[in-house]
């Protein structure tokens, strides 16, 4: 058994997976891949995400350091979110599953707007 901030897990991948799921944490380490990016534009990118859930899962990916943010000394404020070190080190996991996903389920996806 493993205890992390407060709780128990059976064992590493336990662990792995509470700190991972959810249905927008993969998408937002997703986005963020490639470089920084604001608030709205992550929003526009993930349809369907609410600002108050999108809030939410950023603060728990920054609590886990995954995510950060640098918020420039302007009027008004900028902030952009980009993945730390530790964020991108999960990202090939994150994009076997991807793959896993497309190759297993693939015929049986219907794709929409």
């Amino acid at each position: 058994m493993l205890e992390y901030k407060g709780k128990n897990f059976v064992c590493h991948l336990d662990l792995g997976i509470e700190v991972l799921k959810g249905k927008w944490k993969g998408l937002i380490l997703f986005h963020l891949t490639e470089e920084p990016v604001r608030f709205l534009e992550l929003q526009r990118r993930i349809k369907g995400i609410s600002q108050k859930v999108l809030n939410e899962q950023l603060k728990a990916l920054e609590r886990e350091g995954l995510v950060n943010k640098k918020i420039y000394p302007e009027v008004p404020p900028r902030v952009e979110y980009f993945l730390t070190k530790k964020g991108a080190d999960i990202m090939p996991a994150l994009k076997i599953i991807a793959e896993w996903t497309q190759k297993y389920m693939g015929s049986e996806i219907s794709y929409s707007d």
